[in-house]
């Protein structure tokens, strides 16, 4: 018995755009686009009729536009949403609000003058709707209010917190960064795998939200408490003997670059013990074994528990090999990590 497509409804005003989408997904067999839809309220009358598995929709349309559009798909018929955007744009930092309101993960918009060349682009495009079609959305709570201090400024035994993630991840990423404190006291490190083009938007809007400071690492620097730093894109992020950052070439560790992994394999040997890992929802097994290294060099591994995970399959992997010490639900891991930090600066004061 064949297996049944996985049934795609295509929102944007651009008719050039939806054929272009229509030409690249008619190269997977097991994926079938069922409409398009020109702009937010003819998308939501065909979604209640054609009931598609997952919409992919623009951001700027006429009339209702892709942020009402994913607000009411959320509200009357929830289900896996897929952005797809134009990322080098002015105001497309604006894209993330999308996510914020339920969307799952986000894609670059092919160009007309990409056509026939955008092969990369159409895999990427056609393995996302692959694994969103297999995902339970479910109703998030909206993240923490902004924390300006919590009393963890004091002397930390930890040096650096690494934090990874894949499909799920920003929204993710904003739940736990919004609620640490801008005197959190360690570093932190976050490997995201996302589209190429959007690395800079997701560091502005996760700024916006955050009280630390978001930014792209730089070689030769030393990580330091009250910022965020995210790897420059399509290169590896690792640390030299004296704990700087060091930019690697755009070499993919089982595809991946940046890879989470590379980045917590450098840092269980440079830091040992002295660093907290997290790993967050996203597909295949990235950061597996890196969070595996860390654990084995006695430092603090949390992974994200499948009941909070958009897609449970990093996570799922690093408590396969025994790598996380503890599984966390996504709402408690910032708690944990204020907590801890917060125990282990008043043994040290002490």
């Amino acid at each position: 018995m064949q297996a049944a497509k996985t049934r795609v409804l295509l929102v944007d005003d651009s008719p050039i755009a939806i054929r272009i989408l229509i030409k690249i997904l008619a190269q997977a067999a097991d994926i079938e686009v069922i409409g398009s839809a020109s702009d937010g309220k003819q998308a939501l009358k065909m979604i209640a009729s054609l009931n598609p598995a997952v919409v992919c929709t623009d951001f700027h349309m006429p009339g209702m536009d892709g942020l009402e559009l994913i607000q009411n798909i959320m509200t009357h018929h929830p289900r896996p949403i897929l952005v797809i955007s134009v990322s080098a744009q002015p105001g497309s930092a604006n894209v993330f609000k999308l996510l914020e309101a339920g969307a799952l993960d986000i894609v670059t918009k092919p160009k007309l003058e990409q056509e026939g060349i955008y092969g990369e682009i159409a895999r990427e495009l056609i393995s996302k709707i692959r694994i969103l079609a297999g995902v339970h959305v479910f109703r998030r709570k909206a993240p923490g209010q902004l924390l300006p201090t919590a009393s963890t400024s004091a002397q930390n035994d930890n040096r650096l917190l690494i934090i990874g993630s894949s499909t799920g991840g920003p929204q993710a990423l904003l739940t736990i960064l919004s609620q640490l404190p801008a005197d959190f006291p360690l570093p932190i490190v976050c490997i995201q795998h996302i589209s190429d083009g959007f690395l800079h938007n997701l560091i502005s809007w996760l700024g916006e939200k955050c009280a630390l400071n978001c930014q792209i690492a730089q070689a030769g620097t030393a990580p330091v408490a009250g910022n965020v730093y995210f790897p420059q894109e399509r290169m590896q992020l690792e640390f030299d003997a004296y704990g700087h950052f060091l930019i690697r070439s755009n070499t993919p560790n089982k595809g991946h670059c940046p890879s989470v992994s590379t980045t917590m394999q450098s840092a269980a040997e440079q830091f040992g013990d002295k660093q907290i890992a997290v790993l967050l929802t996203g597909m295949g097994d990235d950061g597996a074994d890196g969070m595996l290294a860390i654990s084995k060099a006695g430092g603090t591994t949390i992974a994200q528990s499948e009941s909070s995970c958009v897609v449970f399959g990093m996570p799922k992997q690093a408590i396969a090999l025994g790598a996380a010490k503890r599984i966390l639900a996504l709402d408690d891991i910032a708690p944990h990590l204020t907590g801890l930090c917060c125990r282990e600066a008043r043994s040290t004061a002490k």
